[in-house]
Formats: C-alpha cells, structure tokens, sequence
C-alpha cells in the first residue's frame, strides 16, 4: 500500500472533499493527481472510499480514516516539538488593505524569529475568512468581529474604527444629521451586502433613528465604494481607517452616535509558537493606530 496515497485520502476525508484538500495539503500538488492517486488507492483496496457529489465517506471510508488518523493528524505537532515548536508555514487571511499595505512588513518582521517561513495569503470578506476558519483553511484571519463569536472561535481586539458617510467633494451636505431630519432622502446609498456587519450595523441605526434609506448600490469593496461616491453615484457608508486618506473626490462625515467597528484577528484551535509571534507583531502595530 502506497503511504502516499493515505496521506491524501487522509486530507480528502478530513477536509470534506479533493478541492478542499488541495488546498490544505502543505505542498504543491494539483487536483487531477490526487484524483489519479486516490483512485489508484481505491482499486488497491477494491473499495470506494468516498462518494463525490455530495462528499460522504463510505462504510470502507470512514474505516480506513479513523485508522489513519491519529499517524496523520498529529504529524505537524510532532514536527513542531522537533523543530523546538517553530512551525514553518501559516496561512492568513484579510482584506485587500490588509494584505497589501499592512502584512508586507509584519512578515518581515516576523520572519526574523522564523527563517524559512512559508506563508499563505487569502483575500476575502468577513463571512468568507470566518468560513475559510471553520473549514480549517486558514490560522488567522484579520477582520471585522462580531459581538457574538461561534464556539470553538478564538479573538483578540485590535482596534475600533468609526463609521462614516462618504460624499462627493462638491456636496452640499455638512453633516450626516440633515439627512435625519428630510421626510425622504433621494441621494441613492452605496454600502456593502447586507450581510457585511458595516451595512447591519448602519441600518440598525437608521431604524432607531426611525430613517427609511436603503442601497441602491451593493459593492464588494470600501475601494469601490469610495469610488462610486467619487463618479457622483450617490452617498457610501465606510470606515475611516487611521493613516489612510480618502480620495480628493470624496470627504468624509461623522456619524455621530453610531457604535464603531471592531477589528481583531481570529483564530481556532491552540495557540503555536508562530501564531503567537504573529498576534504579538499585530498587536504592537496596531498600537500604532489607536
């Protein structure tokens, strides 16, 4: 029996199918080889391990995974104590803004305690990096967090950022409370899905404050918000970031009275040595910012 051939129905059955496992399989290896190589398992075995669509494992299957198991799922610990606790790769996630102008320098910084470490980078929204934790995708996400965390999630507080109207340069608009006091307010909103906290927390308090405004404009990004109010498209509803000035097509306005943001990085499971020297970095810079 090829050990090999375990270790990848090992990551298959763990992570609930072939494209989920390939991407938490620790090197490069593409979906139609571990497609090939479980198969060549399967007619070894003379069993189906697992069906396809939807992913179950079969009888055979789940005997063969609660064998493996224990050998498989306790490798990287292993290798960990080995190493002195220095594990060599990390998976994170965040926001574009995040990525690009805040990790390239906390690695830097962290790399020094850890030579040779490897690092993978995914970009997603708050629901996509909590799901991407559940799943076992990711070690740390950097995001928006919520006042009732899942079981099992694990969070630390970064910072608080206030929300804020963006309005076009030229807008006759001084403050967020005129909007309030109108009997209708015809300037279209852009903010993001519903399902995003900004765009819950903004219209919980507009029903407070008894105000009927909902988007005409769904984006996916702060960016596109900021640039959708800047080509006159309406009025957007964002964060204002330390540090981070907006474009001269647009200025902001306080939203006086609303809660603010809180942005922390989450994280399950134990606490590693390289998880630890991450938060610590993270922390020191975001001290920066507050």
């Amino acid at each position: 029996m090829n050990v090999h051939h375990l270790e990848l129905f090992y990551y298959v059955a763990k992570h609930g199918g072939i494209m989920p496992a390939v991407r938490n399989i620790p090197y490069g290896i593409q979906q139609p080889a571990v497609s090939s190589q479980i198969l060549q398992l399967e007619e070894f075995l003379g069993a189906t391990l697992f069906h396809r669509r939807p992913f179950a494992l079969t009888g055979e299957g789940e005997k063969l995974f609660q064998f493996i198991q224990p050998f498989f799922g306790n490798l990287s610990r292993v290798a960990d104590e080995l190493r002195g606790g220095r594990a060599r790769l990390i998976r994170i996630g965040a926001s574009s803004i995040v990525l690009r102008e805040h990790l390239p320098g906390l690695l830097q910084s962290v790399r020094k305690k850890f030579p040779g470490l490897r690092v993978a980078l995914r970009e997603g929204d708050p629901a996509e990096l909590g799901q991407w934790l559940e799943e076992g995708d990711l070690d740390l996400a950097v995001t928006l967090i919520e006042k009732k965390m899942p079981a099992g999630f694990h969070s630390l507080k970064l910072i608080e950022l206030p929300l804020v109207l963006l309005v076009e340069q030229g807008s006759d608009l001084a403050s967020a409370e005129e909007l309030w006091g109108r009997d209708r307010i015809a300037e279209p909103l852009i903010c993001l899905p519903p399902a995003e906290s900004i765009t819950k927390i903004f219209q919980e308090q507009l029903r407070r404050r008894a105000v009927d405004w909902f988007p005409s404009i769904e984006a996916d990004s702060a960016e596109l918000i900021e640039a959708y109010v800047g080509n006159g498209l309406g009025i957007g509803v964002s964060v204002a970031i330390p540090g981070k000035a907006v474009s001269s097509k647009v200025r902001t306005l306080p939203l006086a009275g609303f809660p603010q943001i809180v942005i922390g990085v989450l994280w399950r499971g134990r606490m590693t040595p390289l998880r630890q020297a991450f938060l610590d970095e993270i922390k020191s810079r975001a001290k920066k910012f507050a």
